[in-house]
């Protein structure tokens, strides 16, 4: 007898739920603009936020940065979890209680050593399907779309770099410090080369938020589309 199969799968699937995801790209440095920090404490729930970053003496005194804006917004919260090479069990425990994720800035080719084909970055990917928000600072930004480009200012071998991102976004190519780095041209040889229709330019006090990897708004001073 299979009677009743059916109905229980229509009752699984009138159970399963659809999450909004939402991404918040920034082209400099912390702190959240007052705008976005509102909208990041309001998709979070004023939970728990996870904030990864490469440590450095004077750290703790940085991550502060991250934070003061958000406590304005409600959030109370935060764990700091500093990359290495092999993240420890406690690391993957912690991230995994979040409901806020932010990926700090400094230098690109170590945030995605330590982030991307990692169990931290299938963690994030994972949280980030389940609706938790993430939020990018220059180097964190960069490493978010499909393809992370990093230009020859932000690398040690001082050329033009191509390499594979967490893919949390597709079909599009971020630059950040757009102005500051007079990445136009890189920018434009990036798309060529990826063969991209659409390309973000963002300036150190700008950033951008993308709903269900759609770009919703932006915030601050400039955000340059290039196609």
């Amino acid at each position: 007898m299979c009677r009743g199969t059916g109905t229980l799968l229509k009752k699984e699937r009138l159970r399963k739920v659809t999450y909004n995801r939402h991404i918040f790209l920034f082209g400099g440095s912390p702190p959240f603009s007052d705008y976005f920090a509102e909208k990041f404490a309001e998709v979070t729930r004023k939970g728990k936020v996870a904030i990864l970053f490469l440590e450095r003496d004077g750290w703790e005194d940085y991550m502060s940065k991250y934070a003061s804006v958000l406590e304005d917004n409600g959030i109370n919260e935060f764990v700091y979890l500093p990359l290495g090479s092999e993240p420890e069990g406690e690391t993957l425990y912690v991230l995994s209680s979040c409901t806020g994720i932010i990926i700090g800035g400094g230098k690109t080719e170590l945030y995605r050593r330590y982030i991307v084909d990692t169990e931290i970055g299938e963690r994030i990917k994972r949280l980030y399907h389940q609706g938790v928000p993430v939020a990018g600072f220059s180097a964190g930004a960069l490493i978010i779309p499909e393809n992370c480009v990093i230009p020859p200012i932000d690398n040690s071998q001082n050329k033009h770099l191509f390499l594979q991102g967490l893919g949390l976004i597709e079909d599009c190519v971020v630059s950040v410090h757009y102005t500051e780095w007079k990445e136009e041209e890189n920018l434009k040889a990036a798309l060529r080369k990826l063969n991209l229709a659409i390309g973000y330019g963002i300036d150190d006090e700008a950033a951008l938020h993308f709903v269900n990897e759609v770009v919703s708004e932006t915030d601050g001073e400039k955000v340059y589309r290039l196609t």
